[in-house]
């Protein structure tokens, strides 16, 4: 379960979409080595708390994260035994800005702002072990399930 600093949005539940924290907590995690991963994305804290995948490990479970290229390059240096990375792509990007404005959350600075961001981590597609295009909901989540049987470490 990850964590962020951004403000929840209308469907988003404490606990279940994000752990919501203040810029203060999200700092005292970052000092207290709290993290697996942590970066500023769209300028707000996202993070993986480390007790989570240490715990889940534990269980001999495996983990499905949902994280930047940032945080992705992290986990693959700290765990790259137990680590495959999955980048999911938008069909074209007149279907990722139509998706993006779609929403309704957020103002159009922002949007602007993540178009831009998101083209910088396009770039960095081939940094990834698999691709999936996310063009149609049920072919997508057919390849994402045999990627994640066929590759469970």
């Amino acid at each position: 379960m990850s964590c962020t600093t951004r403000a929840p949005r209308p469907g988003d539940k404490e606990g279940v979409s994000y752990h919501f924290l203040s810029k203060e907590e999200f700092e005292k995690g970052i000092a207290e080595s709290a993290f697996l991963e942590w970066a500023i994305v769209h300028d707000q804290y996202y993070g993986t708390p480390l007790k989570f995948i240490e715990d889940a490990f534990q269980k001999g479970a495996s983990v499905i994260m949902d994280i930047d290229v940032q945080g992705a390059k992290i986990i693959k240096e700290k765990l790259p035994e137990r680590i495959v990375t999955i980048f999911i792509l938008p069909p074209n990007e007149e279907e990722w800005e139509k998706r993006l404005r779609g929403r309704g959350t957020d103002s159009e600075e922002n949007i602007l702002k993540r178009i831009k961001n998101g083209r910088a981590e396009l770039a960095r597609q081939n940094e990834f072990d698999f691709k999936i295009v996310n063009d149609d909901l049920e072919k997508a989540l057919k390849e994402l399930e045999k990627i994640v049987f066929s590759n469970s470490k």
